[in-house]
């Protein structure tokens, strides 16, 4: 059988049209999140869940199964759902997640000068991963720092960009220097930043009976497995706590947006709503501290869903405290980050006209 074109030629390749010899090699800024469907329409909800709930670092089931517990039963039920929920919080600008996470480049890249190029990137949908690489590479970035936006790491999200970016990077033939942030769940300016919205919540609308820090859950036997974070979610929330001199008795912490018949992390967030309603907690305000920007989970399960479980129970006041999103002091903690990562990552020391001189010497074409 004659190989296909592709098969012939697997290598993607710069743009040498615009390469120059005398160019300094920049460090580029791949911010990730998520990623969220095209429209809040079946069409595109489905398209999205089966890429998502595809990747075997989320769903960890012998791929024949699920392929038949996917397309079978889920990508037939689910998206309908899914996509009302999605109808809810849409916007004229788009999805919440991603005109949120655009503003957050653009933010980062403003802090960071026009020196260091920033790219947007979802796990899942678009703007996908390799077309971020690929805006970098153009941008002449040879020196590339990944960053997730995701405080805590979990196999099921951080790790999973990790397979996206390396097989992106499969099909380059000149491969950049690459790092990698894991987590950022304990960074004291992470934990400011948290505890600064609070405030700014509180000095706004006052406090509340409890606090509650509500985290996506992943399931209960991916912890058992080795994953660490249910930990650093604990770290995260301790530290919030702290930093806002919070009593055991003024604060818990839950998990939410669970799926399957599997247990998942627990307390879950609903039961915990439902709980505190019925032992007489009148006032919650919920923070998401494991979400960097707002979203579905945030904006429909939790502000909406969730608020309806606490005050159907009996509570009679429930705030949501929106996500760090924008904010100048998430921003600033985020370029603390690049910097932290990316020291010691110099340029070189010769002087660029030089490059180019001898290479022209020997040959090369610009």
């Amino acid at each position: 059988m004659r190989p296909t074109e592709q098969e012939e030629s697997p290598l993607s390749e710069p743009n040498l049209q615009s390469y120059h010899h005398d160019q300094v090699g920049r460090t580029g800024i791949l911010l990730v999140n998520l990623g969220t469907p095209d429209a809040p329409d079946r069409t595109s909800v489905r398209r999205y869940l089966k890429e998502f709930l595809w990747d075997p670092r989320v769903v960890e089931v012998p791929r024949p199964i699920w392929w038949f517990v996917l397309n079978g039963v889920i990508l037939n039920t689910r998206p309908g759902r899914s996509a009302k929920a999605y109808q809810k919080v849409w916007t004229d600008q788009g999805s919440p997640l991603l005109s949120i996470s655009y503003k957050q480049r653009d933010a980062l890249a403003q802090r960071l000068g026009d020196a260091v190029p920033v790219a947007l990137a979802m796990r899942y949908g678009s703007p996908s991963i390799e077309a971020g690489l690929e805006e970098l590479r153009d941008a002449g970035a040879r020196r590339i720092l990944v960053l997730p936006l995701y405080p805590q790491y979990s196999a099921t999200t951080t790790a999973s960009i990790f397979d996206a970016v390396a097989d992106a990077l499969r099909k380059w033939r000149w491969i950049p220097e690459l790092r990698f942030i894991n987590h950022y769940h304990d960074e004291p300016a992470f934990i400011d930043a948290l505890a600064n919205s609070v405030r700014r919540h509180r000095a706004q609308f006052g406090a509340s009976d409890k606090l509650l820090l509500s985290f996506h859950g992943i399931p209960e036997e991916y912890f058992h497995k080795g994953d660490p974070y249910f930990c650093e979610c604990q770290k995260s929330g301790r530290l919030l706590a702290e930093a806002l001199d919070l009593t055991p008795e003024q604060w818990k912490l839950s998990f939410q947006s669970r799926l399957g018949p599997k247990q998942w992390l627990q307390p879950y967030t609903d039961k915990t709503l439902e709980t505190m309603a019925s032992e007489g907690v009148k006032s919650v305000q919920v923070i998401c501290p494991g979400f960097s920007a707002d979203c579905l989970e945030t904006l429909e399960e939790i502000a909406m869903e969730n608020r309806e479980v606490f005050l159907e129970a009996g509570g009679e006041r429930y705030e949501y405290i929106p996500c760090l999103n924008a904010e100048a002091d998430h921003i600033d903690m985020l370029a603390g980050l690049v910097a932290q990562h990316s020291q010691g990552w110099g340029q070189s020391a010769e002087d660029p006209a030089q490059v180019r001189e001898r290479a022209l010497a020997i040959g090369a074409a610009q």
